[in-house]
């Protein structure tokens, strides 16, 4: 396992693998890596001869400075977690190495997609996204890249970014990996201290909620419902909307399949989790 922190030393490293026509895979993440992470980078280390795993928390995607601060970093641990893995290159820039001042960039207009759920509680985050996500794919240049469905409105921007600057990559969206106990798997967890930890639980049960009893009441007294669980675990709610998977447009009635996608705040952490609905029409 290689570890680069500039621009170059991934160009050069590149350019030798071109050379000797080796696929590479890549794996985006901001650290403070998981299993679910780790599922990632296994899965593209399965698929590709090479894998780059980039670990860079990014400032252009916090549209709040507190956020950003608490933002867990630990390179030494990531780094740890991810020994023993072949043909692997992280890199792990600095702010100037990511975005340098004479790098160009257009932005991609997000349209109304940008503006749902996450768009609409965090403005400036996907704008900050596509820009990382941009540099990174002109740098490494991979055949594939590694999402999870955790993040399933940022998956969404991603395959429209794909598409925009034609960049022409494999985006493979991987399925949430959740704890034992249902909570998905993120790096914001670290933060909970342990009752915070277990009322965290409420989200991914009401999930499982809206997903046993889709189509069996109205889709606003399944949502009322919903809320009901994570508000009695004492969690602030964002949002809790059932959404059409390709529009993220709310559902006003049950379709065959719809995307159960929460945010809500349990202590000062800000935590996020969706699930697949299908519903017998």
């Amino acid at each position: 396992m290689q570890t680069f922190v500039t621009r170059q030393e991934i160009i050069e490293w590149r350019q030798q693998l071109r050379g000797d026509q080796k696929q590479i895979g890549f794996v985006p993440t901001m650290g403070a890596l998981h299993q679910g992470h780790l599922a990632l980078i296994k899965r593209a280390c399965s698929e590709n001869a090479a894998v780059v795993v980039s670990i860079f928390v990014n400032p252009k995607q916090f549209n709040q400075n507190a956020d950003l601060q608490a933002y867990p970093r630990m390179l030494e641990a990531d780094l740890a977690l991810l020994k023993g893995l072949e043909n692997l290159v992280i890199f792990a820039p600095n702010e100037q190495e990511m975005y340098p001042k004479d790098l160009p960039f257009s932005p991609m207009p997000l349209g109304r997609i940008g503006q749902l759920l996450e768009g609409a509680h965090r403005p400036g985050h996907f704008e900050g996204v596509v820009h990382v996500v941009h540099h990174l794919f002109a740098l490494v240049q991979p055949k594939k890249a590694y999402f999870g469905q955790k993040d399933f409105q940022q998956l969404a921007i991603i395959r429209l970014l794909n598409t925009f600057y034609g960049f022409g990559i494999d985006i493979i969206g991987c399925e949430t990996v959740r704890e034992a106990d249902g909570l998905a798997m993120s790096s914001r967890n670290l933060r909970l201290n342990a009752q915070e930890r277990q009322n965290a639980l409420a989200i991914s049960q009401a999930l499982h909620f809206v997903q046993n009893y889709a189509g069996k009441s109205t889709v606003e007294q399944i949502k009322k419902d919903a809320c009901a669980i994570i508000k009695q675990a004492g969690l602030t709610i964002e949002y809790l909307e059932i959404v059409d998977p390709y529009t993220l447009e709310n559902c006003i009635e049950w379709q065959k399949e719809q995307v159960c996608c929460v945010a809500a705040i349990c202590g000062e952490v800000r935590l996020i989790d969706n699930m697949l609905c299908e519903s017998v029409l």
